[in-house]
C-alpha cells in the first residue's frame, strides 16, 4: 500500500525468498563457503551442518548452496524431516527419482536400490547430495538412519553427501550420547548469528535499494532501534521494518523514526499485559485499514495495456478476465478438493499427494489451454527442456509472490511434496492462491502453499522460431523494432529514438536494476519477458478484489 508513495517498485520487506533481495553479510558468506567446501570435498566428506536461530537466514543459504553447486551434482532437498526413519529414506529416494512404490514397506529393498543407483551415479563422476531443512526435527532413529546411508561407499569415496540445516537444538540433539558416531562424522560446521548493527543498516540499505528506493527513509536513530528490537534477524527485521513503513504511510511522513519503529515493533511483539488490556480495538482499526489499502492496491494498480507478442501466433480471445463471486466460491468448495479442510476463503491444509500428482501430469496442458493452443503441450514441454524451435520459449525463474504478480502472467509453480511437482497458478491475492489446471481451479491459502513452495516457477508465452538469443546495442531487424514498442510501455518508459544505440542501453541497464535484472544492458530471455508482460492481455493472472474469493 506504501510503495507509491516512497517510490517503491515492490515491497522491500517481504518475508518471501526472493534472489533479487538476498543480502549476504560476512557472516552469511562465510557459512556458504562451509557448506560449499563441504559439498566440495565430494567422496571425502560424509555431513556439512548448518545451524541458526529461527529467521537467520538458513533458508537463504539453502537457496544460495543449490544454486551454486557443480551441474554435476544431484540434490535431493527434504523440507519435512518429521518422518519416520522408513519414510524418510522412502522420501530421499523419490527425490532422486528411484521408483520405489513396489518395495516402499522394506527398508531393505529400498537402500538396496539406492545403493545401485549410487554407483551409477558414481560411475557417471556426479555427486549426489541430501539436503535436511529443519533438521532437528529429525528423530534419534531417523538420524541413525541418515548416518547409516553414509556407509554406502565405494573403496575410496562415500557415494551420498549430507547437509543438515536447522536450528540450535540440532547441535544439542547430536550432543547425545547414541549419536556420538553421527557426530564424529561432521566435517563442516557453521552456527549462523544474528545480524550486527552495521550489518542490520547495510541490510535495510541493500533491500531498500532493490526495491527502487532513491533514498532510505529509515533515519539512523530508526536503524538503530530496529537492530535492538528485531535482535538483527532478518525475519524479524523484515516485519517490523514492513509495519514501519505502513505507519509512516498512514501518517504521510516520508521518513521512518524511531517511535514507528517501537510501535511496528510492539504490534509484531506485543507483551501479555498489553494483549491483556486494550489491543483489540487497535488491533481491528488497524487490519481494516491494512485491508482496505490492499483493495485499493489490488484496484488500481494494474494497467490494462494492449497485446504484444514476439511471437508467430498469439491467443485471440480472452481466456481469463474476471470470475463471480459465485465461481470462486465454487472453485474454494471442500467438493473440489477430498483431502483438504475448507476454510472461509481457501483450503487451510496442504494439497494431497494425489491432487498433486495429477496436477503435475496436466501442467503443460493447462498452460497451453490458457493460451489457447491445446495442441501445444508437447511443444511447450519440449521448450521448457531446452528444445529450441517449437513456437514457444520457457523461462524458470524465482522470486517471491510479488515478483510473480508483478508479471501478470499465468506460471507453473515447482511445489516440493516428496519431489517436484508443477502446478498452474492461475490467480492471487494477499492471502489466497488459486492453482489447477482446467474448468476446476483449487483455491489454496498463501501460507499453506508457503510451506511447499521455495520460490521456483516457470513461464511459457508464444515465440517465433526465427526469434534472436539475444538483442543487444547496434542489432537491427523486426526484433527490434518489436522490442522497441514494448519499451515505450514500460514503466519507465522509453522515450527516445527507435534504435539500440547507448541511451537506449542505459535506459535498459535501469530497467532491468528496477526488476531485479542483471544490469547487462543486453534483452535475453528473461529481460525479454519483464519488457513483454505488461503488454499481454490474455492471459492473465486473476486478481481477486471480492470478498468471499
Amino acid at each position: 500500500m506504501y510503495l507509491q508513495f516512497f517510490g517503491l517498485t515492490e515491497a522491500p520487506f517481504s518475508i518471501t525468498p526472493d534472489p533479487a533481495f538476498v543480502y549476504l553479510s560476512p557472516a552469511h558468506r562465510d557459512a556458504l563457503a562451509h557448506l560449499l567446501y563441504g559439498v566440495g570435498k565430494g567422496g571425502a566428506s560424509g555431513f556439512v551442518q548448518l545451524t541458526g536461530e529461527v529467521g537467520t537466514g538458513k533458508t537463504t543459504i539453502c537457496r544460495c548452496l543449490l544454486e551454486q553447486v557443480p551441474p554435476d551434482t544431484l540434490i535431493a532437498l527434504i523440507l519435512n524431516p518429521m518422518l519416520t526413519p522408513k519414510e524418510l529414506l522412502a522420501t530421499i529416494c523419490e527425490e532422486l527419482g528411484i521408483d520405489v512404490s513396489g518395495f516402499h514397506d522394506s527398508s531393505k529393498n529400498m537402500v538396496t536400490a539406492l545403493n545401485a543407483f549410487l554407483l551409477q551415479q558414481h560411475a557417471l563422476n556426479r555427486r549426489v547430495v541430501v539436503v535436511i531443512d529443519e533438521a532437528q526435527n529429525l528423530s534419534p532413529e531417523a538420524l541413525e538412519q541418515v548416518r547409516l546411508l553414509t556407509n554406502l561407499e565405494t573403496a575410496k569415496d562415500k557415494l551420498l553427501q549430507m547437509v543438515l540445516l536447522g536450528q540450535p537444538e540440532l547441535r544439542l540433539l547430536l550432543q547425545r550420547q547414541d549419536l556420538r558416531q553421527l557426530a564424529q562424522r561432521i566435517t563442516a560446521r557453521y552456527h549462523l548469528a544474528p545480524l550486527a548493527e552495521q550489518e542490520t543498516f547495510a541490510y535495510v540499505r541493500h533491500r531498500m535499494q532493490v526495491a527502487g528506493a532513491r533514498q532510505n527513509p529509515f533515519k539512523r536513530s530508526a536503524m538503530r532501534v530496529l537492530h535492538r528490537r528485531s535482535g538483527g534477524i532478518p525475519r524479524l527485521i523484515n516485519i517490523i521494518a514492513d509495519r514501519a513503513l505502513a505507519g509512516a504511510y498512514s501518517r504521510e511522513m516520508n521518513s521512518v523514526n524511531s517511535r514507528m519503529v517501537n510501535v511496528a515493533a510492539n504490534e509484531v511483539q506485543p507483551s501479555e499485559s498489553r494483549v491483556r488490556r486494550n489491543s483489540l480495538p487497535l488491533t481491528v482499526a488497524v487490519s481494516s485499514a491494512l485491508l482496505l489499502a490492499a483493495v485499493s492496491v489490488f484496484m488500481f494498480g494494474l494497467p490494462q495495456l494492449n497485446k504484444q507478442l514476439p511471437a508467430a501466433a498469439a491467443p485471440s480471445e480472452t481466456v481469463i478476465t474476471s470470475m463471480s463471486v459465485g465461481d470462486r466460491k465454487a472453485a474454494a468448495s471442500p467438493g473440489e478438493f477430498p483431502t483438504g479442510t475448507a476454510g472461509k476463503n481457501a483450503l487451510l491444509e496442504p494439497p494431497g499427494l494425489a491432487w498433486l500428482e495429477t496436477q503435475h501430469g496436466l501442467a503443460w496442458w493447462g498452460l497451453a489451454d490458457l493460451w489457447r493452443d491445446n495442441d501445444s503441450a508437447k511443444a511447450i514441454e519440449a521448450a521448457c527442456e531446452g528444445q529450441l524451435n517449437t513456437g514457444y520459449a520457457c523461462l524458470k525463474d524465482q522470486g517471491s509472490w510479488a515478483r510473480v504478480q508483478r508479471l501478470g502472467l499465468p506460471v507453473i509453480l515447482v511445489l516440493r511434496q516428496q519431489g517436484e511437482r508443477h502446478v498452474v497458478l492461475r490467480g492471487l491475492d494477499r492471502d489466497t492462491v488459486l492453482l489447477g489446471a482446467g474448468q476446476e481451479p483449487v483455491a489454496f491459502s498463501r501460507e499453506v502453499i508457503d510451506s511447499l513452495w521455495l520460490g521456483d516457477f516457470i513461464v511459457v508465452w508464444p515465440q517465433a522460431a526465427n526469434w534472436p538469443v539475444e538483442i543487444k546495442r547496434g542489432d537491427a531487424g523486426p526484433a527490434v523494432d518489436i522490442v522497441m514498442r514494448m519499451a515505450a510501455q514500460a514503466e519507465p518508459a522509453w522515450t527516445g529514438a527507435g534504435v539500440l544505440d547507448a541511451g537506449f542501453e542505459s535506459w535498459l541497464i535501469e530497467f532491468q536494476r528496477q526488476n531485479g535484472l542483471t544490469p547487462d544492458g543486453i534483452i535475453g530471455p528473461r529481460t525479454l519477458l519483464y519488457l513483454m508482460a505488461p503488454t499481454i492481455t490474455e492471459p492473465r493472472l486473476v486478481i481477486f478484489l471480492d470478498e468471499g474469493f
